[in-house]
């Protein structure tokens, strides 16, 4: 498939700028693979979809307040430092995304908070846009890491224009967020209140949770038409023992298992057998699903709607059906369905 087959016109106003008023409140759409059939409903519904050993699987990243406000040292220019990921624990080196990049050469320093309460110095260049940061701080790590959660800012996606809300720590992360690593939600698991997943564990349902720490890969714009060009940025994937055992029972009983959101869907075709079952893992991916696509784990999949040429979108064509998801789109902008991070949902079966 070619990346002009994703292209549509999205109206502005349908990108969300704000969660829903209750997690669950959100709209979703339902898609039945077999039968074309296009439901409208609410998050909350979901739980009419799946029954008594049916399976979820979640992916528990936690965001961390991944943009930081800074200063260069002499002139004073107004800098923005975007954390991607920790390189060295002890030497407290970071690799980082700087904005504006021109001014930012190796030696500098950048000086962050009142009295200058953390101070970095830029010790490589590895792209136009990318740096590697050494934070000058003689603490303990755990105070370190405090710092950066007081100076930090809820890392919302670009095209939220207005400012970061102090409801934004809540609601730009899932309800089971448990392990920190992401720079980005994993935004179809936004939905889940801790009540719907109260209702779905008594209605038997079984959750098995991995780790995909989601980076800004997935939302890098795919800049060539022929689509086996592009490649994913990697990100750090651990599926334990406990997950693969409730994913692979699942499957021997012929239950549902559903991935909730693409990072689920693209750690979970990371590591797989022969036979199709899901295998413990501890790496990177970068896998980069498009159709067409054998799927081995997951016969059904919560997602959000995603942007126009998205490598998300291309990953949800290849398992719903690029046709299927393609008319869901165009009733989802007549119905005026919210968009992106903040956005509604979708459950294909």
């Amino acid at each position: 498939m070619k990346l002009s087959a994703f292209k549509f016109n999205l109206p502005k106003e349908l990108l969300a700028e704000h969660p829903a008023k209750t997690r669950d409140e959100a709209k979703l759409m339902v898609l039945h693979r077999k039968t074309g059939k296009i439901e409208h409903k609410k998050f909350k519904d979901v739980l009419n979809y799946f029954e008594d050993h049916d399976v979820m699987i979640l992916n528990n990243t936690k965001v961390f307040p991944a943009r930081l406000y800074g200063n260069k040292e002499k002139t004073g220019a107004k800098i923005e430092v975007f954390l991607l990921r920790e390189l060295n624990r002890d030497s407290r080196l970071w690799d980082v995304l700087v904005d504006p990049a021109r001014k930012i050469r190796i030696g500098n320093k950048l000086y962050f908070g009142d009295d200058d309460m953390l101070v970095a110095e830029v010790i490589d260049n590895t792209t136009s846009r990318g740096r590697t940061l050494r934070f000058l701080f003689d603490g303990p790590y755990e105070e370190f890491k405090k710092t950066i959660e007081t100076l930090g800012q809820t890392p919302l996606p670009k095209y939220i224009k207005r400012s970061v809300v102090p409801e934004d720590a809540e609601r730009y992360q899932t309800v089971y967020a448990e392990v920190e690593g992401a720079v980005a939600a994993p935004t179809a698991g936004l939905h889940f209140s801790k009540q719907l997943l109260k209702k779905l564990e008594i209605k038997g349902v079984r959750f098995a949770n991995l780790t995909l720490h989601t980076g800004l890969g997935s939302f890098r714009p795919v800049e060539v038409e022929d689509l086996t060009k592009h490649k994913m940025d990697s990100e750090e994937v651990i599926i334990t023992e406990k997950c693969v055992n409730i994913v692979n029972q699942g499957k021997a009983e012929k239950r549902k298992i559903c991935a909730i959101g693409t990072t689920t869907m693209r750690a979970i075709e990371t590591s797989v057998s022969v036979e199709g079952l899901l295998k413990p893992y501890s790496g990177w991916t970068n896998k980069f699903i498009f159709p067409p696509y054998e799927f081995s784990v997951a016969n059904c999949m919560i997602t959000n709607f995603h942007m126009p040429e998205s490598t998300l979108l291309m990953q949800v064509a290849a398992f719903g059906g690029y046709d299927l998801v393609m008319k869901a789109y165009k009733e989802a902008i007549k119905d005026k369905y919210r968009f992106y991070s903040y956005g509604d949902a979708m459950l294909i079966l």
